[in-house]
Parts: structure tokens; C-alpha cells; sequence
């Protein structure tokens, strides 16, 4: 399946095992197609929720019938026919699997988000979900790791909320907190102007260093796993946090400048891997 959306970071790249791309690839076309359903097009709400609805389906017929591969419709079954193998085959837990479909649904109803724990909550959900299933791929499921794995998957689902503020924007989705924008003196009038204000700096600075922090509570992980895997993971960690970088050099206009990595960036990236 092609990537050819506005994502940084690799999926089932060069430094993954030959053995892993696959199964890295099944899971990556289920969450890239049920969270274009989630944001993509023009369809209504009903009609998006009801396609969701579908997976959460085939999702229980994987489930109720471990290593049966379910037969659907064509556009279905490219996409859990073979997931269905790679959970039989690895031994992967379904329950991620529906925590991503429960972030998906929560896409296409919540567009705001109060506070900070209720921002957590929904990564626990739409980015978490997918360390732990690398972890499981991994055989490295340990507690410690899924922890770390955690921090890392949140990180990295948090720098691309404040890298696209003006793509969510455009999307009528806003997952700057609300409590913060009050504290720092921003309102969504702001986002709408593309104001470069004091008050934006400080709450994206604020944004960013709490970002900064939680990516690096989990790098002890990419240290410690062996081999490709562990420089594979240590690129990502080193992708979200050149983001950060970048955002912090452009001033924080994210709304004008959108951080995106480039070939300088890949090879700094690569020098602060290995």
C-alpha cells in the first residue's frame, strides 16, 4: 500500500527485518484505511461511522475465530484477510486493533479537547496501540518496554498535532488543549488569523518542551532493543525530535511553515542514531 500521505515517518523501512515488513505492512493498511474513513472525503458522519462499523465486525470475526481468515467484501477482505494471518501468526492481541478503531470513531465526533488527560486519552488510543503491537512483533512485550513504548508513540502522535495546526484547523479539529489556550491567552479566533502572537510562542513552547520530554522518558527503549530494530526506533525518536527543532527555528509558525523532514534532517537523524 502506498504512503503517499503527509506522514514523516517510515513504515516497514529498509532497517526493519525482512520478516517483520510484511506483517508491519498488514497492520499499516488496516489503521491507514480506517483512519481515511475517519478523515477523508466528503461523506457524512452516519455513513462514516457505519463503515467503521464494518471493521469493528470483521475485527470480532478475527477474535471469535482465531486464525480463520474471514471472507468479506472485496474492499474488506484486502484488508483483514491478510491481517488476519499476521495476528495468527504472531500471536498478536486483538485488543489494540479495536483501541485504534475506538480513536478512529472518536475522530469523527470529538473535535475538541478540554484539557491535557483527555488528549492522553485519545493517544493511548489512536498511536499507542501500534508500539505495543511492534513489541509483540518484536517478542519484547515486556512491562517496562510497553511503558517506554508508550511514551514514545504519544510523543510522536503529539508532533504531528503541533507540526499540522493548520491542517487539523482545516478540518474544523482543534487538539491544542483548551485549558492551555486559556492560560497562554489564546483563542481559536488566533488559529483562524494565523496570529503569531507572544502568547502563541509561549503556548507552543510550552507545547513542545512537554513533547520534548515524554519522547525522551521513552528513548531508553531504542537503546535497548537489539540490532536494526533498535536503530529503526532510534530514527523515529531522532524524526520526532528534529521536528521539535524545526518547529522551535521557524518561530513556531506553524501555520505558514510547516516542519516536514528533508535530506539534511535524515542524515542528522541518522549521525544521532548510531
Amino acid at each position: 500500500m502506498a504512503v503517499d500521505h503527509y506522514e514523516n515517518f517510515p513504515v516497514a523501512s529498509l532497517l526493519l527485518p525482512a520478516r517483520l515488513r510484511g506483517p508491519v505492512a498488514d497492520i499499516y493498511r488496516y489503521a491507514r484505511a480506517a483512519d481515511d474513513i475517519a478523515d477523508e472525503g466528503d461523506a457524512s458522519d452516519a455513513e462514516r461511522l457505519a463503515r467503521l462499523a464494518e471493521f469493528r465486525a470483521e475485527l470480532h470475526r478475527i477474535g471469535a475465530e482465531p486464525g480463520t481468515v474471514p471472507e468479506a467484501r472485496p474492499e474488506l477482505e484486502r484488508i483483514f484477510a491478510p491481517l488476519a494471518r499476521t495476528i495468527a501468526r504472531h500471536q498478536l492481541p486483538i485488543t489494540p486493533f479495536f483501541d485504534l478503531l475506538s480513536a478512529f470513531e472518536q475522530d469523527v465526533t470529538v473535535h475538541r479537547y478540554d484539557d491535557y488527560p483527555q488528549l492522553l486519552d485519545y493517544c493511548a488510543r489512536s498511536a499507542n496501540p501500534v508500539g505495543r503491537l511492534m513489541l509483540h512483533l518484536f517478542q519484547a512485550a515486556t512491562p517496562e518496554n510497553i511503558e517506554q513504548s508508550d511514551a514514545v508513540c504519544t510523543g510522536l502522535q503529539l508532533v504531528n498535532f503541533w507540526q499540522d495546526v493548520r491542517i487539523d484547523w482545516r478540518k474544523r479539529r482543534v487538539y491544542l488543549p483548551r485549558a492551555d489556550m486559556t492560560r497562554h491567552g489564546v483563542t481559536e479566533d488566533d488559529l483562524a488569523a494565523c496570529r503569531l502572537t507572544p502568547a502563541w510562542r509561549a503556548l507552543m513552547a510550552f507545547q513542545v518542551e512537554r513533547t520534548r520530554a515524554l519522547l525522551h522518558s521513552g528513548a531508553p527503549l531504542a537503546r535497548r532493543l537489539p540490532g536494526r530494530i533498535g536503530l529503526e526506533l532510534r530514527m523515529v525518536v531522532n524524526g520526532g525530535l528534529r521536528i521539535l527543532e524545526r518547529i522551535e527555528h521557524c518561530g513556531y509558525d506553524v501555520f505558514m511553515n510547516r516542519p516536514q523532514l528533508r535530506a539534511r534532517d535524515w542524515a542528522i537523524m541518522l549521525w544521532r542514531s548510531i
